[in-house]
């Protein structure tokens, strides 16, 4: 993969040796859990050498990339900022195997730098890079038509392409993307801007034919809004999807996540024992991960208190359906407390990850051999906010910082092909953005 002709930094190698420094090692009475683990961490720490904007927050997206060539690349689309306080423009981090950085610019049809208004939750970016090397951007949109850049080859400009896409004027929101291992991609994304009712709609990107299409409407009923978590695909090419419900039109508090598969071999959904469901799947039809509670009512009010879900990622071991999620209960005080779910004997098994305090709306989870589930979240204050919960040998969850030193308070994990976890670490507070491995 050649450079990309746009480049406005490159990291020295003695830069690169300060910057590129082992986190220290952080006690066990610093991080929060119910068995904290004294180990040091194994995290390295890079801040990337452009500033971030702001608005770069979210709960949902896929903002992280990575691809293996002559050594790993790893792809950060996140927002800059914009012409004035109140804007921002996508753009795409590039780190390449001997850590040097370049910025890919998102590019309008005029070749003028994309810009587009704060919306914090909802304008920020997912990026994923197909089996020929073009790299595929969603960008800022709530309930707006496409707003999609790619690149034409590898190291192109990375310029809009929105009228390829299917839907056109529809209002979009949430796009989250991932790469199958043939190297198409698949995107799903919240469609429609209706008050009565906003589906959720499954995309696919014909890497071969360089086209998208129109899998399925996989998740809609009235009086109901689909929210898109997560989604990935494995090795048999099945394509895994995480999504909660919300009262329609929309809500910040959403209840009854759940989990769907499709497999393009058959061009059927099932749910996580293999049974095969209708779509549009409904909340009486879906696969619930996170069933409703005691106290806990469909609202679209921002100022609902009771029992809701926010936030949900996925990962899988082999193809089994691995969730870490966030869940208010009636006796969690108000705080979203974390949790890992796994299908068992036809349902799912439910285990608190975290309950010492208030989290923010981020999440990772990744697989390791060796210590299984890797339940990455933030907490909502301390020093440290990142942290990284494993089980041990009894079933406990321990947690330690998974950033120590870095007040990142929002985040985002993609596992690479050597089987390290990228980490992706806003810092609104001060405009960073961090580039961890672990």
């Amino acid at each position: 993969m050649r450079r990309p002709t746009v480049r406005t930094c490159t990291t020295s190698a003695a830069a690169l040796a300060a910057l590129l420094l082992p986190a220290p090692a952080v006690s066990a009475d610093t991080a929060p859990g119910t068995a904290a683990d004294t180990a040091a961490t194994e995290t390295v720490i890079e801040k990337v050498p452009y500033a971030m904007d702001s608005s770069n927050q979210a709960a949902w997206w896929t903002p992280v990339a990575t691809y293996k060539g002559r050594g790993q690349y790893t792809y950060f689309a996140f927002n800059e900022p914009g012409s004035t306080a109140a804007t921002h423009r996508p753009a795409i981090a590039r780190r390449d195997p001997d850590g040097a950085w370049s910025l890919l610019p998102l590019l309008n049809g005029n070749g003028a730098r994309a810009e587009f208004p704060d919306d914090n939750g909802h304008n920020q970016p997912s990026v994923a890079r197909d089996g020929s090397g073009r790299l595929h951007v969603f960008a800022s949109m709530h309930a707006d038509a496409w707003r999609y850049f790619r690149t034409e080859a590898p190291g192109g400009a990375v310029t809009d392409h929105a009228s390829e896409l299917p839907d056109q004027g529809q209002g979009i929101t949430y796009p989250i993307v991932a790469t199958a291992p043939g190297g198409d991609l698949y995107l799903a994304a919240r469609v429609g801007a209706g008050s009565d009712q906003r589906p959720g709609k499954l995309y696919r990107w014909d890497n071969a034919a360089a086209r998208w299409s129109t899998v399925a409407t996989f998740a809609g009923a009235p009086n109901r809004s689909v929210y898109p978590d997560d989604l990935t695909v494995d090795a048999q090419g099945r394509v895994h999807l995480l999504y909660e419900w919300a009262k329609a039109p929309a809500t910040g508090f959403r209840h009854q996540l759940s989990y769907l598969r499709y497999d393009p071999a058959t061009g059927g959904f099932a749910d996580s024992t293999g049974a095969a469901l209708g779509i549009p799947v409904t909340p009486d039809t879906s696969d619930v991960i996170q069933p409703l509670t005691t106290g806990e009512e469909w609202s679209n009010d921002n100022a609902y208190t009771g029992p809701a879900v926010q936030s949900a990622k996925l990962t899988l071991d082999g193809s089994v359906p691995k969730v870490a999620y966030r869940y208010r209960s009636a006796d969690s005080g108000g705080a979203f407390r974390v949790y890992g779910a796994a299908p068992s004997g036809g349902g799912w098994t439910r285990q608190t990850v975290y309950a010492g305090g208030q989290t923010a709306a981020a999440l990772g989870i990744t697989r390791d051999g060796t210590d299984g589930e890797r339940i990455y979240y933030v907490t909502a204050s301390g020093a440290d906010r990142v942290f990284v919960a494993t089980r041990s040998a009894d079933g406990a969850w321990g947690a330690r910082s998974a950033a120590p030193g870095v007040s990142a308070d929002r985040l985002a994990v993609r596992r690479d092909s050597d089987g390290r976890d990228v980490l992706y670490l806003p810092d609104t507070a001060h405009n960073s953005l961090y580039y961890g491995i672990r």
